[in-house]
């Protein structure tokens, strides 16, 4: 291979280019903080491995702080609804503060 040819075959693709992130806001105490990510129910299936940042309503103030990551489980029923799991990346230090504030309120 050449250095001028293109790749492709797709193995050095994003694979959210396909518009498959998802952006979710989320009010206040509607999401339990854990150690490192949130539970939160929700109405929809989200696959596992699915890229989402998500936008946490402080209860005690009423701002938002937006984190990114991978949903780790879901489970649940159509009737009763998901419940899902997942975990933070690549968050900042005042992001992590803030979240430990959260847990504790």
């Amino acid at each position: 291979m050449s250095a001028t040819k293109l790749d492709t075959s797709g193995v050095f693709s994003n694979p959210s280019a396909d518009g498959s992130e998802t952006l979710l806001t989320l009010p206040k105490n509607t999401f339990r903080v854990r150690k490192n990510g949130i539970d939160f129910q929700t109405g929809k299936p989200i696959p596992d491995w699915t890229e989402m940042t998500v936008a946490l309503q402080s209860p005690d103030d009423g701002k938002n702080i937006q984190c990114t990551g991978v949903v780790v489980g879901c489970h649940g029923s159509q009737s009763a609804g998901y419940s899902v799991s997942m975990v933070f990346m690549n968050l900042t230090p005042q992001s992590e503060a803030t979240l430990a504030q959260l847990a504790v309120g």
